[in-house]
């Protein structure tokens, strides 16, 4: 199971740190992503990294401002996010998969196998 934390309000310009912890059998995840989802919108890819080896990569526009990152000793990966706009406002998820980070598809949410319940992010003043 994938538990995520760390949403809230935060005016432009701002940064939030959400979390994403994992419980269970983690050791059968090799790959992890976040996507978010804005009201009337599809669900986007946001960011995914490798479990081993630290390669990432970000969705159009977010490299640069966004930063995904594990902790291995707490079991936790993190989604650092700065610079923050009003378009960022969405419900984000935590989301894990069984399959290698190399395969090319985690941009694609039928990459993941297990998903977090989300965290709500408002970018307003």
């Amino acid at each position: 199971q994938l538990a995520e934390s760390g949403g809230g309000l935060v005016q432009p310009g701002g940064s939030l740190n959400l979390s994403c912890a994992a419980s269970g059998d983690v050791f059968k995840f090799y790959s992890m992503g976040w996507f978010r989802q804005a009201p009337g919108k599809e669900r986007e890819f946001v960011a995914a990294l490798s479990l081993f080896g630290d390669t990432a990569d970000y969705g159009n526009s977010l490299k640069g401002r966004f930063i995904i990152s594990r902790d291995a000793v707490k079991g936790t990966v993190s989604l650092e996010m700065n610079s923050l706009e009003p378009e960022d406002t969405a419900i984000y998820y935590c989301a894990a998969s069984m399959r290698s980070f190399y395969a090319g598809s985690y941009m694609h949410e039928y990459h993941y196998d297990s998903w977090g319940q989300g965290t709500q992010v408002t970018v307003s003043s």
